[in-house]
């Protein structure tokens, strides 16, 4: 398995699960920094979907991402990750990346069983600064 910090370096493209509208929420301001950072971000939120943040269209669900995704960052409460496994199994990201306090040991060795990574209890945000990646391009 890679690093974190390999995956980021490798990545280029993250749809965030549970991206916000509300500046203070990390649903919101860590899918601006990786959009600032060079990535190309894909918002899924149901109640946003039809809209814009970060400049790029909300959709409303990991079906409606044509696109293939290197990193799905997820921001959802750990009780709703059972709901979105068929989704994940089915949008095959290279990486589902759980954010901090994001938890599913049986969700996370389905993915892996299926041969995606899984980066648990990490902050994406954090990672990309402490690593001292640059922009992507």
């Amino acid at each position: 398995m890679r690093s974190a910090e390999q995956i980021l370096r490798e990545s280029r493209t993250v749809a965030v699960l549970g991206a916000r509208d509300k500046p203070e929420k990390a649903g919101c301001y860590v899918g601006e920094y990786l959009v600032d950072a060079g990535y190309s971000v894909i918002p899924v939120s149901p109640r946003l979907a039809g809209g814009t943040l970060w400049g790029q269209p909300v959709v409303p669900d990991l079906a409606a991402i044509t696109s293939p995704i290197d990193i799905l960052d997820v921001f959802r409460r750990s009780e709703a990750l059972p709901g979105h496994l068929d989704e994940m199994l089915a949008l095959k990201p290279r990486v589902v990346w759980f954010q901090l306090g994001v938890r599913d040991e049986d969700v996370a060795q389905a993915l892996e069983a299926a041969g995606i990574e899984v980066v648990r209890n990490r902050c994406t945000l954090a990672d990309h600064r402490s690593y001292g990646i640059g922009p992507v391009t």
